[in-house]
């Protein structure tokens, strides 16, 4: 295990060079810069600006010297922001878009897996046919058709949430909902079909045989390895959860750090984007890591792959 942690460890660092690497040099290829759109801005004033925050120097002196300053944890000023850094952006913002996030996949977990687990036991009944439609519904909505329908019903027309903001419970509910049904729909529909691949496993079938009832069958035999699809999934779940947060953050007007990704695109923010980038994939790639190392755990036959 300890062998198999530190080569995974090992290898997070040429991906996390290679994500830094292609988001500088695509950022500042995109048309456009982070001064560009300011107005009454002489060229003489651009040209100080250039110089200031050091654009006008070669891209590859800028890329070194982007490098030498990550190494320190320095993510460098916001062109958008002049007066703050983005390591206070994102120190400011991330807390809101993980609690968005944390929300969420609890809310994908607590709905798809009951709904898998019921479908599997009792499978090709009305439970069955029920937990699978729910789950083929999340699968086809997607988010930012899902989040205008249930503000308008339960927050304009019912008034039982608020549509927007993240202050309070009754903001919480609703972007939760949202982004956490749609990954419930695949964390169901998984588990559906792990828990009927281990029940027809003969290590089930003896422990019928030796008498064990049906919720110890399920409970302590069966649900270990038919949640191995799951496991499998939240690494890229997770991921997915990350990133479409920039989508709901949107709709529901949410001080996170995915609308300020968003926003620092438009604004040509070079070290914002590549900060939020590094940060999103070291994130992901941390998850990742974790589901591995779950995976293994679960079934120890893994370590040899």
């Amino acid at each position: 295990m300890f062998r198999f942690i530190v080569r995974r460890l090992l290898e997070t660092i040429p991906v996390l060079l290679i994500i830094i690497t292609a988001t500088f040099f695509m950022i500042r290829f995109v048309p456009g810069g982070p001064f560009t759109a300011e107005k009454a801005v002489t060229p003489e004033i651009l040209r100080n600006l250039e110089a200031h925050y050091g654009l006008n120097e070669p891209l590859y002196r800028q890329y070194f010297d982007y490098l030498g300053s990550l190494l320190h944890g320095d993510l460098g000023p916001s062109f958008k922001y002049p007066n703050r850094t983005v390591n206070e952006i994102i120190a400011d913002k991330l807390p809101t878009s993980l609690e968005l996030g944390a929300l969420s996949l609890l809310v994908a977990l607590l709905i798809g897996l009951p709904l898998g687990l019921f479908a599997a036991i009792r499978r090709n009944t009305w439970i069955d046919y029920l937990c699978s439609s729910v789950a083929m519904v999340g699968i086809c909505i997607p988010t930012f058709v899902m989040g205008p329908l249930l503000v308008l019903a339960f927050a304009i027309h019912f008034n039982w949430f608020n549509a927007s903001g993240w202050y309070s419970p009754r903001d919480w509910i609703l972007p939760s909902l949202v982004l956490g049904f749609f990954y419930s729909a695949y964390i169901a529909r998984l588990t559906r079909g792990g828990m009927l691949d281990v029940l027809n496993q003969d290590y089930i079938r003896t422990a019928r045989a030796k008498g064990a009832g049906e919720t110890r069958v399920i409970l302590k035999h069966a649900l270990r390895g038919g949640l191995l699809p799951v496991v499998s999934f939240l690494g890229p779940a997770t991921a997915g959860i990350l990133t479409g947060s920039f989508v709901i953050e949107i709709i529901f007007q949410i001080p996170g750090l995915g609308r300020e990704f968003v926003n620092s695109a438009f604004n040509r923010d070079y070290t914002l984007v590549l900060g939020t980038v590094i940060l999103y994939a070291t994130l992901i790639i941390a998850f990742n890591f974790v589901v591995d190392v779950v995976q293994v755990w679960l079934n120890p036959r893994l370590k040899l792959e």
